[in-house]
């Protein structure tokens, strides 16, 4: 049957106009949100827990839906692959340099840190000692780490945050004792002497001590050693030394991402999300030292009193202590003869 023109005009607009529906994205409302989480080597299983609670939180305060997808690897390296074009909704690295970076790169704002509580660090940890069952080694301090015939894992300080904070810590801890700064290079530089495997990031580094079986320590978050004596149980000791470095794990919005997808309200959510109750129960139960004294005093049993230092206290600053350490021809690039 030939359609009347006055019948299939109005027909042939609505086949139009439904084709091109089909070509466009639904909106936000209709489809959800997603947001991309990058994020630093080893808090993948922290936010496999974050991520369904702020779902489902979200979704009962606002009636919304989010959908939250992760990046993990060597904080620096995932900085970079932000800078150079992974874009991702928010960051939650282990380092304020690799924020810091994404924010002379225009991605992120100069006052990122002001934009959430304690310099916008929900959680933080610090570096100890993961040792094999009797510590055969009788591995205690910094200097133990040094010693000839004694194996330290420790991730790459060049794409690894944890890398970088061990380095800082071994440094920090000859000057917490009065010691001065070419002391302070000869004992890094011997404990670096002893790393048999320059692995990217903090998990691979994990895999070569627990899995591999190489190495007589290693030197890692306390959050993530918790986690490995968790699961293997009796293979493993955990060590504190007698100083060690305050390593906070800031988050940022990327902003320049944020207000391109119109994804700012989900993703200052989802920060935010990280400070409540809920979000803080979650990070003391992956061992990580949360903001909150309630939940502090709660899970007190994680952790042992240990005297922590600063990255501001000792290094000016992780700008600072990015130039000279870190850089190009910096301190590490002296010290470290790669194998």
């Amino acid at each position: 049957m030939t359609l009347t023109s006055p019948l299939r005009r109005p027909l042939l607009r609505l086949a139009v106009a439904l084709s091109l529906g089909a070509a466009l994205p639904l909106s936000a409302s209709a489809a959800g949100t997603e947001l991309l989480n990058v994020s630093y080597d080893v808090a993948r299983e922290l936010y496999k827990d974050v991520n369904p609670a702020f779902i489902a939180a979200y979704k009962q305060q606002t009636g919304q839906t989010v959908t939250i997808k992760q990046s993990h690897g060597g904080s620096s390296k995932q900085a970079r692959a932000v800078a150079d074009g992974l874009e991702a909704s928010v960051v939650t690295m282990n380092q304020a340099n690799d924020i810091d970076m994404l924010a002379d790169r225009g991605l992120v704002t100069k006052d990122w840190a002001k934009k959430f509580p304690h310099n916008a660090a929900p959680y933080y940890s610090t570096m100890v000692y993961l040792v094999r069952k009797g510590n055969p080694k009788q591995i205690r301090n910094w200097e133990d780490l040094a010693r000839p015939g004694v194996q330290v894992i420790i991730p790459n300080p060049k794409t690894a945050g944890n890398g970088r904070y061990t380095y800082l810590a071994a440094w920090g801890s000859v000057l917490k004792k009065g010691g001065n700064e070419a002391q302070a290079r000869d004992l890094v530089g011997r404990i670096f002497k002893n790393v048999p495997i320059l692995d990217a990031g903090g998990r691979a580094a994990t895999t070569t001590f627990t899995q591999r079986q190489i190495g007589d320590v290693l030197v890692t978050f306390e959050n993530e050693v918790s986690m490995v004596r968790k699961e293997f149980g009796n293979d493993f000791e955990v060590v504190y030394p007698s100083t060690s470095i305050l390593a906070e794990s800031p988050v940022a919005v990327v902003d320049k991402v944020v207000d391109r997808r119109n994804q700012r309200k989900e993703a200052t959510a989802y920060l935010n999300f990280l400070y409540s109750p809920q979000g803080q129960e979650i990070g003391a139960k992956h061992y990580l030292r949360v903001r909150s004294d309630a939940v502090m005093k709660k899970y007190a049993a994680n952790y042992k009193p240990i005297q922590l230092f600063t990255v501001d206290e000792l290094f000016g600053g992780w700008r600072n202590a990015q130039k000279r350490h870190f850089d190009d021809g910096g301190e590490f690039d002296k010290i470290y003869q790669p194998k």
